[in-house]
């Protein structure tokens, strides 16, 4: 499975028409990335999307970032992987996470149980279910929305690497330290393609408001060195600035440059803009592959 250094993450897919979506993954791939990741909260179920999305390109990977193990159970989570696998080898890559408390109990009506733990249990049973349908040509790639050493080590055992969000540089370094060198390290990397520092951080803050209140992400950033006033709604600037490349695209560049130099194998950019229901395309095209903003990076 060829990932190429850079790709996309976003949730922008859901708000277009599936016809439109499958274009945009056309583009993607034309502008040099390889691949897509979608999320899975409250937008299109993301198997389902994944497979639609497959569609609109040739070559490019589409990742789900993540797929929430409390969303179907492990056969069907395995099953689904597998279909997917089977149509288009070597081009999806199943990304699995246990989402968050509040989202899993309020929205989904289930008792969020211990993460790793969870995981576990439910990779186990993902490689004992019963599936027999014609195996795929390939074997099906997973990876684990892996922030803490426990499920980082999990990642390394029950998966072929990690996908970790809303991290900064040095959580790459510390992910590969646990990954060992021979598993895929996929990280994040949220982008305001804006040079004003003040206008930068506004967008940037905006964005992060809802994770900074989370307590898996606050957590990872504690572990990280940040301190209660980093963490403090709307965040500090150190916080910010940690976690959001903003800039044109030298800095987008740097910053992804600082990931695989930490040990990142490929890096998902979601650029942000001040209206979170806009299709951030120009961005996408700005820092293109193919225009040379992130070639080799």
């Amino acid at each position: 499975m060829d990932l190429g250094p850079t790709g996309i993450w976003t949730a922008a897919l859901d708000l277009q028409p599936v016809s439109r979506a499958q274009e945009l993954v056309g583009e993607l791939e034309s502008l040099g990335y390889g691949a897509v990741w979608i999320p899975e909260a409250v937008g299109r179920e993301a198997l389902s999307s994944a497979t639609l999305l497959l569609g609109g390109g040739s070559r490019i990977v589409v990742g789900t970032g993540i797929a929430n193990l409390w969303a179907r159970d492990a056969m069907a989570m395995a099953a689904g992987h597998k279909t997917i696998t089977s149509a288009y080898p070597d081009r999806f890559l199943l990304g699995i996470g246990v989402s968050h408390q509040p989202a899993v109990e309020a929205m989904r009506g289930h008792e969020y149980g211990r993460p790793v733990a969870t995981m576990r249990a439910y990779l186990e049973a993902m490689d004992n279910a019963l599936y027999f349908a014609l195996p795929p040509p390939t074997e099906p790639v997973r990876v684990l929305a892996a922030l803490g050493p426990k499920m980082l080590a999990l990642a390394a055992e029950k998966a072929s690497g990690a996908h970790p969000y809303f991290v900064p540089p040095e959580h790459t370094a510390r992910a590969r330290d646990v990954l060992g060198p021979d598993r895929l390290l996929a990280p994040e990397q949220a982008v305001v393609l804006e040079t004003d520092p003040a206008r930068a951080r506004e967008v940037a803050r905006g964005h992060m408001a809802i994770y900074i209140g989370l307590p898996n992400y606050a957590n990872n950033l504690r572990r990280l060195g940040f301190t209660e006033e980093d963490l403090t709604p709307p965040g500090s600037n150190r916080l910010v600035d940690a976690i959001v490349a903003w800039g044109d695209e030298e800095a987008v560049a740097r910053r992804v440059a600082e990931h695989r130099a930490a040990g990142a194998d490929h890096v998902c950019l979601q650029v942000i803009e001040g209206d979170p229901r806009a299709l951030p395309l120009e961005g996408w095209r700005r820092l293109a592959p193919a225009g040379g903003a992130l070639d080799g990076a």
